[in-house]
């Protein structure tokens, strides 16, 4: 019972730290570290321990699921390189460094000193978001920021799988190469059969509430069986998403995709804190097990980690930024327009804060893991210090590079809501009624403001043949991304836009709208 009441205390207070954050213009996780760490110090707070397995699934699966469910396959591929030196040799140098220096200065064995570098090694876009959503950075890094933080969960959780199977002497690391191609390769298959699956089911569904705990269900069903089946329950559940959000916008109604989307934001919040809250019960217990002498040892350790941590990801940034430029000098100057500023490579280095994968993953060892305590503590060191340290000085940090101001959104926005306001006019000319010439008369005052984006959209109310022209404004921002003329953001962005003009049209699902062909 003291569990579930300092819960509901920490929830209400995450709430508060939330709208504290927005005030002082700081990531709200920066916060909640520090709220985790004040729960080791509150009297009588339980000592709680959780099932690994159980760790892992409850609070990764929804999290990634819907990280995966926003990424942009166009950024993806457009920055490519720039996501693969990030995403995976990134994470390889400092789960490498880190190891190195676990290995050395705690004595630990080489698979628990790479389980440890793998814990530490993805750092978390959620809490760089909060801050960079408050200032018009170029879209290049945030496209990278969030393609990063998807893609090496994936990488750092399959080598701490391996790590962990392996210090637990249940494989053999000379032995993982096949099981890595296994696990990826099976891992893609099975996500995308799966996404298809799941559509299948949805799609018949059309109870809001229903539909929402089939989704949480699902999610957690497929990361399980995944893991049943010897595959990477991280590549699963990514590709997983990335299948159902490709194809289920235009095969779920609006109702229930707004319903989905405020429970899921809810969802991931609520998780954040309850990891912080577990951090903070579990850092207790280990600072009462580590005394005197092995006491400071496992603090100054966990402050080696922490620095190492930050510079090496400095390093590395600096490295590939480096290098890319200097082959670019033998490159056309189409090769040279897109090349990475150091002032951008000085923000992505420093937006290297650790967050709820991290804080996860290190709850989940095993109780039996060698080194375990001064492994988690590490863990717990890495996520606050950086979310303090570098969390609050991004927005110093901005202010200094001073990037120029970039529209690119509110670019792809304005062209793609004038091509769809455009679509809604041409699909209703064929309409000659009274009800038709009014829609029109406002479709068309839309379309102007639309034009002008500095100008607030007009809000209206709409009737049946609004809805009739909200599904030809559907097919055409499908086609916008399709083609890749936008990209994920801006379609979310005009999608719950569309969503909430439908919403308005039909109060308590009074109309429905006609087919474009009828």
């Amino acid at each position: 019972m003291a569990l579930f009441e300092l819960t509901l205390v920490l929830l209400l207070a995450a709430v508060a730290l939330t709208a504290l954050s927005r005030r002082l213009e700081i990531p709200y996780p920066s916060l909640l570290a520090l709220a985790g760490v004040a729960i080791a110090f509150v009297p009588g707070a339980p000592t709680i321990e959780i099932d690994p397995e159980l760790a892992l699934a409850l609070f990764i699966a929804p999290v990634l699921l819907d990280a995966a469910y926003d990424t942009s396959l166009r950024d993806l591929k457009r920055y490519r390189l720039s996501l693969a030196l990030l995403a995976l040799g990134a994470v390889v140098f400092t789960t490498a460094v880190v190891a190195f220096v676990g290995w050395r200065m705690a004595g630990l064995p080489i698979a628990a000193a790479i389980a440890l570098g793998a814990i530490v090694a993805p750092p978390d876009a959620v809490a760089a978001s909060a801050v960079l959503s408050q200032f018009k950075v170029p879209h290049r890094i945030t496209a990278i920021l969030q393609g990063e933080s998807l893609l090496n969960d994936a990488t750092a959780l399959l080598i701490y799988r391996l790590a962990v199977s392996a210090a637990l002497g249940s494989i053999m690391l000379s032995n993982a190469i096949p099981t890595i191609l296994l696990g990826t390769i099976g891992s893609l298959i099975a996500g995308y059969l799966f996404g298809r699956i799941s559509l299948l089911t949805l799609t018949r569904i059309e109870d809001a509430a229903s539909s929402t705990v089939v989704q949480f269900a699902g999610t957690f069903g497929v990361w399980i069986l995944a893991d049943r089946l010897g595959l990477s329950a991280i590549i699963t559940i990514v590709v997983y998403a990335m299948t159902i959000a490709r194809t289920a916008p235009r095969r779920m109604s609006a109702r229930r995709r707004v319903s989905t989307y405020s429970v899921w934001e809810s969802a991931v919040f609520v998780l954040n804190v309850l990891a912080f809250v577990l951090m903070g019960l579990q850092a207790r217990s280990i600072v009462g097990r580590l005394s005197g002498e092995g006491q400071g040892d496992a603090f100054l350790f966990a402050a080696t980690v922490l620095a190492v941590v930050i510079v090496a990801r400095l390093v590395w940034v600096a490295s590939y930024i480096a290098i890319i430029r200097w082959f670019a000098r033998f490159g056309g100057e189409d090769r040279k327009r897109d090349l990475p500023t150091f002032g951008g490579g000085v923000l992505v280095g420093w937006c290297g804060m650790r967050g709820l994968v991290t804080l996860v993953v290190a709850i989940a060892l095993p109780a039996n893991f060698p080194g375990r305590d001064p492994i988690v503590l590490a863990a717990f060191a890495v996520v606050l210090g950086t979310l303090v340290l570098q969390g609050m000085t991004l927005k110093p940090l901005l202010r200094m590079l001073d990037f120029e101001r970039d529209t690119t959104i509110d670019r792809e926005v304005a062209q793609a809501r004038v091509a769809i306001m455009q679509a809604a006019l041409d699909v209703l000319s064929r309409k000659t009624s009274a009800a038709a010439a009014v829609v029109r008369e406002q479709y068309e005052a839309e379309r102007l403001v639309a034009e002008n984006p500095e100008d607030a959209q007009a809000a209206t109310e709409y009737d049946r043949l609004r809805l009739y022209a909200i599904n030809r404004q559907r097919d055409t921002l499908e086609e916008l991304r399709s083609n890749g003329t936008i990209g994920d953001e801006a379609y979310h962005r005009l999608e719950e836009e569309i969503d909430w003009s439908e919403l308005a049209a039909s109060p308590a699902g009074r109309f429905q709208p006609l087919t474009t062909d009828g």
